[in-house]
């Protein structure tokens, strides 16, 4: 398993990024999202097995304790 916040790169297409999502499908499939530090390019899923993990950046630690966690304010009805 991939620690989310660890810098990574697909092996076959050499896209690089930090690992922002982790999907566990209930056919094994493990995928990660990798969020480039481009703004011209958008974030892309990828198997595990195709990620190389990069040992030279720590990986970044966020911390939420001053806020809910959400990007935006639910919606009021």
């Amino acid at each position: 398993m991939i620690k989310l916040g660890s810098y990574a790169k697909d092996c076959i297409t050499n896209f690089t990024g930090v690992v922002t999502g982790h999907a566990e499908y209930i056919t094994g499939c493990d995928q990660y999202l990798l969020s480039p530090q481009t703004p011209d390019k958008g974030p892309k899923w990828f198997d595990e097995q195709r990620l190389v993990v990069d040992l030279i950046y720590a990986p970044l630690t966020l911390d939420n304790s001053n806020g809910s966690g959400a990007d935006i304010a639910a919606p009021v009805k």
